[in-house]
């Protein structure tokens, strides 16, 4: 098994390289073990619903990103304490694809250096019960790829401010995520540096998982810039992938009380009304066909009040109030 370094923090990148990697194992025939760390963002599962599974004012007001993988899982959150490992590899018929195939050579590695690691249910390994690590899986015909996450040092402050979502305000056919107890493998190596012992654990691993170690070769690179541009970098993916859900807005005004209902369908309004007690200048009918069919995020909705002028529907409303009630209630990038 060939093993690689990637040398940036940058996961849309990290991500289309992993992709690129994994869609040429049917042609090439190898096998890889990747080890990759991340700037602060977070990563979500291939079949949530991203507007649910993160607290949107609070990534957008601390610039973090939110990218989509290709596996399925919860959503998780990344930086420079997380190390995150691959293993790529295209089988027989009837081979082994079992989580455990690939969590043991972790483990073994981890063990190796005094690391009581445990392996836990499927898919993740825990030290005293608390998890330090997840896996997710997935498969094309022979082809497999397995990836999990080390939490080494990660600044788990953020985790109950970011991966909280609103689910008062969404309803969703996707997966929420369950918060575990968890814990930084730093934990139990108190004597050593954070940045020293990621180090050590990166060379460990790599002893333990690959045959040899390689660079990555300039063609899938190459490769994985174009991918990272084309889908892992775009709205389209990271949040018009999200499965059909619904909300609900609600705020009372001076001129009546405001209900804003909608389906939404590929992170696009599919249906939509305003209902509420309040007096209509024009038939009301008119302003919701206007949402429909726009993407579910804030600066489109805007741009749609302003160029449609939204407010001469009601009557007694003040200049900004609409623009308001979305912004409060809708933070999606």
């Amino acid at each position: 098994m060939k093993g690689i370094y990637i040398h940036t923090f940058d996961p849309t990148y990290n991500l289309a390289v992993e992709e690129t990697l994994f869609n040429s194992l049917e042609q090439s025939g190898d096998a890889y073990f990747l080890l990759w760390q991340n700037e602060p963002s977070v990563i979500v599962g291939r079949h949530q619903n991203t507007a649910e599974e993160v607290n949107e004012e609070y990534i957008r007001t601390h610039n973090i990103p939110v990218i989509r993988r290709e596996t399925g899982g919860g959503a998780v959150y990344h930086d420079l304490g997380n190390l995150n490992f691959s293993f790529l590899s295209y089988l027989e018929k009837g081979e082994d694809t079992a989580f455990i195939r690939f969590i043991n050579p972790i483990a073994k590695a981890l063990q190796s250096i005094g690391i009581k690691a445990e392996i836990s249910g499927r898919n993740d390994m825990t030290i005293d019960g608390k998890k330090f690590s997840g896996n997710a899986q997935k498969k094309n015909r022979q082809a497999l790829l397995q990836h999990g996450t080390l939490l080494v040092n990660l600044d788990l402050s953020h985790l109950t401010d970011i991966l909280t979502g609103n689910p008062d305000k969404y309803t969703s056919k996707g997966i929420q995520s369950h918060k575990s107890r968890v814990l930084n493998l730093m934990e139990c190596v108190p004597h050593k540096k954070p940045l020293e012992f990621m180090e050590e654990l990166k060379k460990t691993l790599m002893q333990h998982c690959a045959t040899e170690c390689i660079t990555l070769p300039d063609h899938i690179h190459e490769e994985a810039i174009k991918l990272a541009n084309q889908k892992y970098r775009t709205w389209k993916w990271n949040f018009g992938k999200s499965p059909h859900y619904s909300i609900k807005f609600r705020k009372r005004f001076t001129w009546g009380a405001l209900d804003f209902y909608a389906d939404i369908k590929n992170s696009c309004i599919a249906t939509c009304c305003f209902h509420g007690d309040f007096f209509a200048n024009s038939d009301i009918e008119e302003l919701q066909s206007l949402f429909i069919g726009t993407p579910f995020k804030l600066e489109t909705i805007l741009e749609n009040l302003k160029t449609n002028n939204a407010n001469h529907f009601f009557i007694g409303i003040k200049e900004n109030d609409l623009a308001d009630f979305f912004t409060e209630n809708l933070l999606l990038q």
